[in-house]
């Protein structure tokens, strides 16, 4: 039964985003800058805890709000509104998130320990319900609060710093941005040179976010080549840690490699899990990405 869930869960999430790649639209790059957008840049939070949500709950989350046309990115289960003094308004439908974790039963512990293995622990996937902020009356007003997008075209000094903090080696200059994964270096075209400077920026995260894949860091593989489906995956991943990381910096994220659309479809369909295991890694990178950050503050 729990096998079976868990199956639905990856088939239902993965279907949706095939149906939005499909129809032109990129799950990780909502239209937060269309003139009658309601939505907030950000990265959804739980607004009982603070806790960003994290890997394919923020594509779930994103999609919830930019169709519900929600005023904020928090959100909280039906116990979480009442405990902060709210309540979920009558006939509001909730959003289903996962929470995926490993757990070792009682028969493999005791059998590792009479043969001296290591226990097998078994993956779960669990799924709860949560509402917008928007979807409730009664909640304190910090939660409606909106992130701001800054001008597209100037330099933006948070997001300089963030990019100084990780102590990557970024060279400027050349036509081309890219990350070589050998010499550990991320190349980036000056800012100048980009017919929207802001992507300057968008790129710059991309680059990082396969920056964070280098053995030293989060070890992730760096093998296919251009086209291929492991060279695919690899890009999935790059693409949403820059979307993460530009949304929780009020950059209104987009698609720097559109052409790759195709191949991403054909990874999908393969492998129902395949957007999961992409958006938890991009979480990952996001997240150590933004840790330069706060790691810098620390030591400062």
């Amino acid at each position: 039964m729990a096998k079976a869930n868990r199956q639905t869960i990856y088939q239902s999430v993965t279907q949706r985003i095939i149906c939005e790649l499909e129809a032109g639209r990129v799950p990780w790059v909502q239209p937060w800058g269309a003139p009658d957008a309601q939505t907030p840049l950000g990265l959804p939070s739980n607004g009982a805890t603070g806790n960003h949500y994290s890997g394919i709950n923020i594509l779930i989350l994103w999609g919830a709000a930019i169709d519900g046309a929600r005023r904020t990115q928090n959100w909280l289960t039906f116990k979480q509104a009442l405990s902060l003094g709210g309540c979920v308004r009558k006939g509001e439908k909730g959003t289903t998130v996962v929470y995926a974790d490993r757990f070792v039963p009682k028969k493999e512990q005791a059998k590792a320990e009479q043969n001296g293995d290591d226990p097998q622990a078994i993956p779960f996937l669990k799924r709860y319900t949560v509402f917008n902020a928007d979807q409730c009356d009664g909640l304190p007003d910090e939660l409606f609060a909106r992130a701001v997008p800054l001008p597209e075209c100037e330099a933006i000094p948070h997001a300089e710093a963030l990019i100084a903090a990780t102590g990557a080696d970024v060279r400027i200059g050349g036509n081309r941005a890219f990350y070589a994964p050998a010499e550990d270096y991320v190349q980036v075209p000056p800012q100048p040179a980009f017919f929207a400077q802001i992507d300057y920026y968008r790129t710059c995260f991309h680059e990082l976010g396969h920056w964070t894949g280098h053995k030293s860091r989060l070890a992730r593989e760096f093998k296919g080549r251009f086209g291929s489906k492991p060279y695919a995956r690899e890009e999935l991943v790059a693409e949403m840690a820059s979307a993460f990381v530009c949304a929780s910096l009020a950059i209104q994220p987009t698609v720097r490699h559109a052409d790759y659309i195709g191949t991403w479809l054909d990874v999908l369909r393969e492998d129902e899990r395949a957007i999961f295991h992409a958006a938890s890694g991009a979480s990952k990178a996001a997240d150590f990405i933004l840790a330069c950050r706060q790691d810098e503050r620390a030591a400062a």
